[in-house]
């Protein structure tokens, strides 16, 4: 219980655990259930789900000694957008369901929200979930969806009522991917993955018990789920193809000291700048999210977490700009023969991806500046009108 153990038996007691039970030779899914049945997972969470009611200053302390070990598993208090989407909106028989198995690592997830007639206007969207006695009929189409062809249910946000505002009709699901009616169309990226899918739905059945939230009240269930997707994407992001096993995708950051000084161009004065300003960019990200999480409470979401997600993406493409003046001419080379080269131009085009994912960009500098700033709100003509007469060009 919170107050019972000081930090420093906190650590001691983390730390002595990993002693014990820490083996990497074991898979992913055996790990984490075992961190799981410890409480460690989420240790900031109530018991009832599996937490140790520990004040979010001693969850960092298990995250840290978990990190010291390079051990996964901790952390998901913080991190695990769905577990934490569930622990905030769904009912009783539903966290018994899906948060034990999520924080397992049991079950697949993806995320439904975008749509390609929606444009940044998420609260545009179309697809439609329409009641049908104990289930909701679901169609329409989705887009930029990573992982829906491996994913076993998507956190899905459709229609259910279109008498009212846009804001004020939508529902949130989870809904089933592996049924009949769904159809996932990869779509070829420019660094020449397929990371992104359009996923189309047609009469897909959702459970009643599926749903987050009340239904039409599927808008503040996002707007959580959205502050933890931003919180994860301004503290990570995807790293050069060569990082980690498989190559493509793992997160890591470059030294760019090192790759300077490898290069031979350590002692120029415009590439130190260079090197300094990113550095300081990822230090000044990491102690805004700390800001930010401090203030996120279950259930609720921060707009401060916009500017931990706008921070990264420039990090990632100010550290692809230095890469690239410090490698010069030999980033025109590419392969697997060339992995510094490979890596620096990899960046400079996957950076891109968190530009995109969880709000663009823009839509990230709107948010600052209308609920942190507090400048006024952009015009929206079509915020208090039934969806039914919005118009479209749909």
């Amino acid at each position: 219980m919170p107050g019972t153990v000081t930090d420093e038996q906190l650590r001691a007691e983390v730390s002595g655990w990993l002693a014990q039970h820490w083996d990497p030779s074991q898979s992913r899914r055996e790990w984490l259930a075992v961190v799981v049945a410890a409480r460690w997972a989420v240790p900031s969470w109530p018991a009832e789900w599996g937490g140790r009611e520990l004040p979010v200053e001693q969850a960092r302390i298990v995250e840290e000694e978990f990190a010291r070990r390079g051990a996964p598993g901790a952390g998901q208090d913080r991190l695990n957008l769905w577990a934490n989407t569930a622990l905030a909106f769904g009912g009783p028989e539903f966290k018994a369901k899906f948060i034990p198995a999520l924080l397992r690592g049991e079950i697949e997830m993806c995320l439904l929200y975008s749509e390609p007639g929606a444009g940044s206007d998420l609260a545009g969207l179309r697809t439609r979930a329409d009641r049908d006695g104990d289930r909701y009929v679901v169609n329409g189409q989705k887009v930029w969806t990573s992982g829906a062809a491996t994913a076993d249910y998507g956190m899905l946000v459709a229609r259910t009522n279109w008498d009212v505002p846009k804001h004020r009709g939508i529902t949130f699901f989870f809904c089933p991917m592996k049924q009949p009616g769904v159809q996932v169309r990869p779509l070829r990226q420019v660094t020449g993955e397929s990371h992104f899918n359009e996923v189309f739905l047609t009469d897909v059945i959702v459970p009643a018990g599926n749903r987050l939230g009340a239904e039409n009240e599927g808008w503040r269930v996002l707007q959580t789920a959205l502050a933890y997707e931003r919180s994860t994407m301004g503290e990570s992001a995807r790293g050069p193809r060569s990082a980690g096993p498989g190559g493509r995708g793992a997160s890591h950051e470059v030294n760019l000291v090192e790759l300077a000084r490898s290069a031979g161009v350590l002692d120029d004065p415009a590439i130190r700048q260079d090197i300094a300003r990113a550095t300081a960019l990822r230090t000044l990200n990491a102690l805004n999210s700390e800001r930010a999480k401090a203030d996120l409470a279950p259930g609720t979401s921060s707009p401060i977490l916009s500017l931990g997600k706008l921070a990264m993406s420039r990090v990632l493409h100010e550290s692809a700009r230095v890469q690239t003046a410090i490698l010069a001419a030999a980033t025109l080379l590419e392969g697997p023969d060339y992995p510094r080269a490979d890596d620096a131009n990899f960046l400079t085009l996957n950076a891109y991806f968190t530009s995109i994912g969880g709000g663009t960009d823009q839509i990230q500098r709107n948010i600052i500046a209308e609920r942190v700033l507090g400048m006024p709100r952009e015009p929206e003509v079509d915020r208090d009108i039934p969806f039914r007469d919005v118009r479209s060009g749909a």
